[in-house]
């Protein structure tokens, strides 16, 4: 029923329905486009800062992204232990933040710093992504 639904609506749209599954970006760019203002980069000393409104928070010690450390990343929720955590982590390109929501970001607050090292071995996820 669900299915059936959505594929009348984008054929009364004229949208084309195709996916692919082995393309992640496009899936990672759906989230970011629904949690946007739920951004954060990663910070030097392993932490990471939220992007409109600076905050100090971790990804939860639960995710799989923990150990990795990506230098981008969009969530779904906060929640406070003994820090501030970050629940249902994804990576994501900081260009899409500006690409998705002109309205809320520009590119001062996604450019890198540029010069600024990670600390060893974190932010590696980033060169999995692509470019």
């Amino acid at each position: 029923m669900y299915e059936t639904s959505w594929r009348g609506l984008l054929e009364r749209v004229e949208i084309e329905l195709s996916s692919n599954p082995n393309d992640l970006d496009v899936i990672k760019k759906s989230i970011t486009s629904g949690f946007f203002p739920h951004s954060a980069r990663l910070q030097k000393n392993g932490s990471y800062r939220t992007v409109k409104h600076p905050q100090t928070v971790n990804i939860h010690p639960s995710s799989g992204l923990s150990q990795v450390l990506p230098r981008w990343v969009i969530y779904h929720e906060l929640v406070l232990t003994t820090k501030e955590y970050m629940r249902q982590v994804t990576e994501l390109k900081p260009d899409w933040l500006v690409e998705i929501a002109p309205h809320y970001y520009q590119m001062k607050d996604v450019e890198d710093p540029g010069s600024k090292k990670m600390p060893r071995g974190q932010g590696l996820a980033s060169s999995q992504l692509g470019s």
